[in-house]
């Protein structure tokens, strides 16, 4: 079985990349959602309205993202965070958050082949989805590296809070991310995660699946700090809160590498090492 999933890898990437673009190009002249409709009907969340929320207890297994926990967090996956089938983490990210069908069919099959197992009949703990190197990485902005931090099922306050305070868009009542600002924390955290951290690694594959991973508080959250402090600190949904994407068929791949690839593009270590060895403020054999 193994062997048949490895030889479809290629066929299943093409059949999304064309899915998608079809969905892209229906975005473009299909109606938006309107507002307090963008999460449909049947689903959790509809007209801004979550399910009471319930932080993890003993025994609970969550994982290194923010969003998937808040899903069990609020019932919407079984709170246990265990025996999730991909095609329930499917609907779910789907519904609640308004990504593509797409991105939704590709993101939960990508982690069933990391965990070697079907995307149509099996079911995985969410922890498993932070396995290191698969789509947890090294240079996280909301968690430490694991082999600084092994548990990546809660976040790093510290880090997330210098990351909020970072937004230099909005106002200061209701502050908001921009590209710019991802970028630069994006940059620092690789070097200060690298100087950290022995066992750091890094590849362009990691590197593009943090921007994106991070990509989505601009994109679902509009990058607003508001919206992003209790996901990120407590995963939970805001109180009032529906996805940003208003899109009819969600955000697809094709769209969403519309803010994903400016924001990989405006990471720049050596820039900010420089500046950092100018300043004195890290010994420069430590940023080698």
């Amino acid at each position: 079985m193994g062997l048949v999933r490895k030889i479809s890898k290629p066929f299943v990437l093409l059949f999304v990349l064309a899915w998608d673009l079809g969905l892209f190009l229906l975005n473009v002249i299909i109606p938006k959602r309107k507002d307090g409709h963008v999460v449909p009907v049947e689903a959790p969340g509809h007209a801004r309205n979550w399910p009471a929320y319930e932080p993890p207890g003993p025994g609970d297994s969550r994982s290194s993202c923010p969003m998937l926990n808040a899903l069990a967090n609020h019932n919407i996956l079984p709170h246990s965070g265990r025996d999730i089938s991909f095609r329930t983490l499917n609907t779910a990210i789907r519904e609640c958050f308004n990504f593509a069908p797409s991105f939704c069919f590709f993101v939960p099959h990508f982690a069933a082949d990391f965990l070697d197992r079907s995307y149509w009949s099996d079911t995985l703990d969410l922890e498993e989805l932070s396995k290191h190197n698969a789509i947890e990485h090294d240079a996280s902005l909301t968690r430490r590296d694991v082999a600084l931090e092994p548990d990546q099922a809660k976040p790093d306050i510290q880090l997330v809070e210098q990351l909020l305070a970072t937004a230099t868009g909005g106002t200061p009542e209701a502050r908001i991310m921009t590209k710019q600002d991802l970028s630069a924390a994006l940059t620092r955290r690789r070097v200060d995660s690298k100087r950290e951290n022995a066992s750091y690694t890094e590849s362009l594959f990691h590197n593009g699946f943090g921007s994106a991973n991070s990509s989505t508080m601009l994109t679902i959250f509009g990058g607003r700090v508001n919206d992003l402090r209790p996901m990120l600190l407590e995963e939970r949904f805001p109180d009032d809160w529906e996805p940003r994407i208003r899109s009819h068929f969600g955000l697809t791949i094709a769209a969403f590498n519309g803010t994903v690839l400016p924001v990989e593009r405006g990471v720049n270590t050596k820039a900010y090492i420089k500046k950092v060895e100018s300043e004195g403020t890290v010994p420069t054999e430590t940023m080698k």
